[in-house]
């Protein structure tokens, strides 16, 4: 049991490297002017581009997870809380961001709302208006049961991770509701997930086995959100472990879900299994830390839309959303990425039962802005 925990330990050095310039990277996507954080450096320079509701929220995230919020100035705390504010529309109460197509894309209108209601809570701030479902503007599939499950069934899960996102986000509605009226939403919504989960993966939908992961994923945020057990844990861990084995991660994401979902299911894992899995996901992580000290989503590049999933050639990718540019697409850190890379360091220190300090460097994170 030792020489197990020297190995992890070992193998978690070999990650904590790869986080060396992080929070100087981070300071610099900061503009006080706004109170939010840019997606890319590519973003910081270039008129078009302007500080967004996702990558403010994910920054925010990253100061969270190295105990850094207590010590946020009153000034920039305060910025922080109006930009969220800002992005409020009185008449509907959703969030939006200045990108017109941004609006046209179900997940990013939904994780709008989250990501912001979520950020004021965490900065102490509030909501200036009723959101959405108050305010009598929530989609008409949440009036009843019936048009909530026509919804979830009317979803193409042709690729699983699109499908799956669309599934999960769609129940920032049911957050909105008194306690009793989302019990039969719920019943519905876990009676369909059973009915069409893969008997002998445990994944969802269609496409490789990064991308069912990745739909998988997605749908554990419903689970774990209302406190429902996932089913069929085993099978989707033997997945897990197959795909990590056999298929290259392209991507951050790819690279984040297994772990947060490894995570999530709180299963025994044999020793030998875990160090496997950590290391694998030490090495991919690797692949896609930046000279500028962040991380980038993918391998050649930061995507300029992070709403457009990474699609192999030949996958299909249903209803493929209007790209909403952050960046310029180049080799970069990106704060998608970025804050994906925190995550999954906490995760791989909780699945080996160590404690993770902040990283390296956290420290200088204010004296930098």
């Amino acid at each position: 049991m030792i020489q197990n925990r020297k190995d992890f330990a070992s193998v978690l050095e070999k990650l904590d490297d790869q986080y060396h310039g992080l929070f100087h990277w981070l300071a610099g996507q900061y503009d006080p002017a706004t109170g939010g954080f840019y997606y890319a450096k590519s973003s910081i320079n270039d008129h078009y581009f302007s500080p967004d509701i996702e990558s403010t929220a994910q920054a925010l995230n990253m100061l969270i997870r190295n105990n850094l919020i207590d010590d946020m100035p009153n000034q920039m705390r305060t910025q922080m809380v109006h930009f969220f504010q800002s992005k409020q529309k009185e008449d509907s109460g959703f969030f939006y961001d200045d990108y017109p197509m941004m609006a046209k894309d179900e997940v990013m209108v939904h994780r709008a709302i989250n990501y912001s209601i979520n950020s004021l809570k965490r900065l102490g701030g509030n909501a200036l208006y009723p959101l959405p479902l108050e305010a009598k503007s929530a989609p008409d599939y949440v009036k009843s049961p019936e048009e909530y499950l026509k919804k979830w069934r009317s979803i193409d899960l042709s690729n699983s991770w699109r499908g799956c996102d669309l599934l999960a986000t769609s129940c920032v509605y049911l957050e909105e509701m008194p306690k009793e009226k989302r019990v039969p939403f719920l019943e519905v919504a876990e009676q369909y997930l059973a009915s069409i989960q893969h008997p002998q993966t445990g994944l969802w939908g269609e496409g490789s086995l990064y991308v069912r992961i990745s739909g998988t994923f997605k749908l554990h945020t419903f689970y774990s959100k209302f406190k429902i057990p996932m089913p069929n844990p085993d099978r989707i861990y033997q997945s897990i472990l197959t795909c990590l084995k056999t298929e290259e991660a392209v991507d951050m994401c790819y690279i984040r879900n297994p772990i947060d979902l490894l995570s999530y299911m709180n299963l025994s894992i044999p020793a030998h299994e875990l160090l496997e899995i950590l290391e694998i996901t030490a090495t991919n992580i690797n692949k896609l830390k930046r000279e500028d000290g962040g991380f980038s989503r993918e391998i050649e590049h930061s995507p300029p839309a992070p709403n457009v999933a990474q699609v192999k050639k030949g996958e299909y990718y249903p209803n493929m959303p209007e790209p909403v540019c952050l960046g310029k697409g180049l080799y970069e850190g990106d704060m998608n990425a970025s804050t994906q890379a925190t995550l999954i360091r906490l995760k791989c220190y909780s699945l080996a039962g160590i404690t993770a300090k902040p990283i390296k460097g956290y420290q200088e994170f204010y004296r930098l802005l």
